[in-house]
């Protein structure tokens, strides 16, 4: 199966998610992720915002623990640079800062950018992914240019609502793999 196809299938399994499911999907991976993912050594986390319209993972529900319970880590968040294509990063300083963008995506308006190089571990959005860490995005490659940019050592954990797939042969010399994904019952590693 294609990308476009694996994208276009995903994609309607998310959005037809029931209201329910997706509420308990996202206690999931919020639980998940809290048990799973080692912080102690996290400093900078970039994370994805989400979009409601397009049912993806509540990454807020994320962000508001980690403001809450785990000081020492400094928040970064995304926003696309239509000029040059780029997905650039901002520390995230609250509601105040953002505004929403053409494609529906809370993003920040201004603020202090975040250095790649002291980002630490970045959430990476997906449609889907295979057993081997390769990831299905949306198409633009935000955030695949964005991944090549950052350390080696910084960690790219996925988020999504369903199993992996059976490795996506569709994949590309510039797809960026992850080394992590959360899935509402499972913490995959590669």
């Amino acid at each position: 199966m294609t990308k476009a196809n694996l994208r276009k299938e995903y994609l309607q399994k998310r959005v037809a998610l029931s209201d329910e499911d997706y509420f308990r999907y996202n206690r999931q991976l919020y639980e998940l992720f809290f048990s799973c993912v080692d912080l102690s050594l996290i400093h900078v986390l970039h994370t994805f915002l989400p979009m409601a319209k397009k049912k993806e993972p509540d990454t807020w529900l994320i962000v508001d623990r980690i403001r809450r319970e785990f000081p020492h880590i400094r928040l970064s968040i995304p926003k696309i640079n239509v000029k040059t294509n780029q997905l650039e990063s901002y520390y995230f300083e609250g509601l105040h800062q953002l505004s929403e963008n053409n494609w529906g995506i809370a993003e920040p308006k201004q603020g202090n950018p975040t250095p790649t190089e002291k980002i630490d571990m970045v959430l990476v959005p997906l449609l889907a992914f295979d057993q081997q860490g390769h990831r299905i995005g949306y198409g633009k490659g935000h955030y695949d240019r964005f991944l090549s940019t950052c350390r080696h050592d910084c960690q790219r954990v996925g988020i999504s609502f369903f199993p992996p797939l059976r490795p996506i042969s569709a994949m590309e010399g510039h797809d960026e793999k992850l080394n992590a994904v959360i899935t509402p019952n499972q913490f995959f590693q590669f």
